[in-house]
Order: structure tokens, then sequence, then C-alpha cells
């Protein structure tokens, strides 16, 4: 049986509601964490700091390190870990 146009209408409304709210709950939790990492305390264009947030967004989707594990740097080929060059 066919839902009538009005039910359509109610649902999408409903669920326009619910995406506004998971939103809602998802800027806060990203807004706190930026706040807690210092993203508060610098000046950056707000262009800038999208770009940056993608880059987290984008090596993070490709299963990069995941908080709590430190990256590592790999070292060049021919050099050892720790020759900085510097004396």
């Amino acid at each position: 049986m066919r839902k009538p146009s009005s039910k359509i209408r109610e649902e999408i409304a409903r669920l326009q509601d619910q995406l506004k709210a998971a939103e809602t709950r998802e800027a806060e939790r990203i807004g706190q964490l930026a706040l807690r990492a210092g993203l508060g305390d610098i000046e950056i264009e707000d262009n800038d700091l999208i770009t940056a947030l993608e880059e987290v967004a984008a090596r993070f989707r490709k299963g990069g390190p995941r908080a709590g594990k430190p990256a590592v740097a790999p070292v060049a080929s021919g050099a050892t870990a720790g020759s900085g060059g510097e004396a």
C-alpha cells in the first residue's frame, strides 16, 4: 500500500529534525575537542582551518594513525633513525 504524500512529508520533517539534532551533537563534540587541542587560542583564517581539518579527516578515512597511537615519521632511504643532521 502506498503512503499518502502528507505522511511522507511528516516523515521527512521528522527526519530533518533528527538530522539537525545529530549535526548539533557532532558540532558540539568537535568544537569541544578543538578547544581542548588548543585551536581556540590560535589565529587562523576559517578557510585555512577548514583545509587543515579536511586533511585530518582524509588521513583518518584512509586508515591512518588513530588517536592514542603516535604517528611515526618514515625514515628516508639511506638514513638512520635519529640522524637529523644537527650537531
